[in-house]
C-alpha cells in the first residue's frame, strides 16, 4: 500500500513539470524548460547544443508521456502524474531516470563551460534555477550533487539524484 505522504509529495513534484502553471504536463512544458536553461546560458536554440536539449526535452516528454498519460490527449494532469509516479515509478526508478537521461545529458552540456562532459556546481546551480528552483535550494542542491566534492557535477551523479528526487519517499 502506498503512503498518502508518498502520494503528497509526488503530487508536490508535479508543479516541477508544469512549467506555466495551467494545471497540466504537456510538450510546451518540456519546451519551455528547455528554452529556460539555454536563456540563462546564452545559447542559441539552432546550436548543436540548443537541438540537443530540445531533443533531450521531447524524448523525456515522450516518456513521461508513455508512463502517465491515461486517456492519451497529450496532456498529463495531476492525478495522471501521481498515479504514473506512483504505479510505475516508485518500483523502477531507473526507468524514470533513462527517460530523463537524453534531457539531464543536454543540460549539462548547455552548462559545462570546460567541455569535459560535467558542469561547475555553481553552474548546475543555474540549470536548476532555470528550471524554476528558488536560488538557495538550486544551490544546496547543486552542491549536494557533487558527491565526490571535485566542485563538478556530471550525468552519474545528476541522472541517479534526479530519480530519487521524483520517486523515493523521504
Amino acid at each position: 500500500m502506498v503512503s498518502s505522504e508518498y502520494e503528497g509529495r509526488i503530487a508536490g513534484r508535479f508543479a516541477t513539470f508544469d512549467q506555466d502553471g495551467n494545471g497540466y504536463i504537456d510538450r510546451a512544458d518540456f519546451c519551455a524548460a528547455a528554452k529556460a536553461v539555454l536563456a540563462e546560458f546564452g545559447v542559441p536554440a539552432r546550436s548543436d547544443k540548443g537541438q540537443a536539449l530540445y531533443a533531450g526535452a521531447e524524448a523525456f516528454w515522450q516518456g513521461m508521456a508513455g508512463i502517465a498519460d491515461r486517456d492519451g490527449d497529450q496532456r498529463i494532469t495531476r492525478e495522471e502524474f501521481v498515479n504514473g509516479a506512483v504505479k510505475r515509478l516508485r518500483d523502477n526508478p531507473d526507468r524514470f531516470a533513462e527517460i530523463a537521461r537524453p534531457f539531464l545529458h543536454a543540460a549539462l552540456a548547455v552548462a559545462d563551460s570546460d567541455g569535459d562532459g560535467r558542469a561547475t556546481v555553481a553552474d548546475t546551480a543555474r540549470v536548476l534555477t532555470a528550471l524554476g528552483a528558488t536560488g538557495e535550494a538550486a544551490r544546496t542542491a547543486a552542491a549536494a550533487l557533487d558527491s565526490d566534492a571535485d566542485g563538478k557535477v556530471g550525468e552519474a551523479e545528476v541522472v541517479p539524484a534526479f530519480a530519487r528526487y521524483f520517486t523515493v519517499p523521504g
